[in-house]
């Protein structure tokens, strides 16, 4: 069951990259990318501040906040609202960091660097989209334009980035964009130390991976990452398309009851093993394409 579920989430996810209009991410979109949803605990210092159907996460501290991800330009208001719901002044968000440059992750961010003021940190991978508000890398959907966000630091792989208390290592691992950047974090939960990793996309989501112009090493670094993060460990993992770790379940599972509903130190595993098999896939359906040309 659990397996059918990653491969259903990763699908999904996938089917709905695909199907972002290529004048506006926001036209067309599905639904519940811009559907409220009230804003939730997750654990520790760490709360869900997306819509229903794209995640943005903040992790706050008496020093100020960091968000992660903004997605989608007309979510800005909404998000906004969730993060000064929870008592988080939006001048107290500090530092803004995202998970990949496509604009369902980040298409709200240039607002919020607006109106928080924060500082934005990204990786070098991702940087020339990001200030060109467009995603980078041939694929079958083509442009998906935002509002360009002007990089403040350039974040390398494993670094530390350090706001009072928090502290949060960036992992490169590309392959979805050529900076796609996962988090880690420890956070205490219920006095017990555990992993949280925020994941960035593992699909192909329609990015070509044979003959990619824009991105030609696009094949070998998917391989690199999936062999980085199936030797990490996580107890907990987020995704920035919650449906691929079942986030709004695992919450809702939590208010009935189950305190452990977050905690599944096999996702990341069993998301890392899906996702590498449906590349391996991809990129076999696109060598047999390629041979019968």
């Amino acid at each position: 069951m659990k397996k059918q579920r990653v491969r259903r989430g990763l699908r999904v996810s996938a089917v709905l990259a695909l199907g972002m209009a290529a004048a506006s991410a926001s036209a067309g979109a599905p639904p519940e990318w811009t559907a409220a949803t009230a804003p939730f605990h997750v654990v520790d210092n760490v709360y869900y501040v997306g819509t229903e159907g794209l995640a943005a996460y903040l992790i706050v501290s008496p020093q100020g906040a960091i968000l992660l991800d903004a997605p989608l330009a007309s979510n800005a208001e909404q998000i906004e609202r969730n993060i000064e719901s929870l008592g988080v002044p939006l001048r107290d968000v500090r530092l803004l960091i995202s998970s990949h440059a496509h604009a369902d992750h980040v298409g709200a961010m240039a607002a919020l660097k607006r109106d928080s003021g924060a500082r934005y940190l990204a990786s070098a991978g991702d940087r020339w989209a990001l200030e060109n508000g467009r995603n980078q890398g041939d694929n079958n959907y083509g442009v998906m334009p935002f509002a360009p966000i002007k990089v403040d630091e350039v974040v390398a792989d494993g670094q530390k980035i350090r706001l009072g208390e928090v502290e949060l290592t960036a992992h490169l691992t590309p392959g979805h964009s050529p900076g796609c950047t996962s988090w880690s974090m420890t956070v205490n939960d219920r006095g017990s130390a555990r992993e949280l990793m925020f994941l960035c996309s593992l699909t192909v989501a329609g990015n070509t991976l044979i003959g990619n112009r824009s991105y030609p090493a696009i094949a070998d670094d998917f391989r690199a990452s999936f062999a980085k993060l199936a030797a990490m460990h996580a107890d907990i993992v987020l995704t920035g398309h919650p449906g691929t770790a079942d986030v709004l379940e695992r919450q809702a599972r939590r208010e009935d009851g189950d305190a452990d509903a977050f905690v599944d130190a096999g996702l990341l595993s069993r998301l890392v093993s899906t996702s590498k098999a449906d590349f391996e896939a991809a990129l076999s359906e696109a060598s047999a394409a390629e041979q019968k040309r």
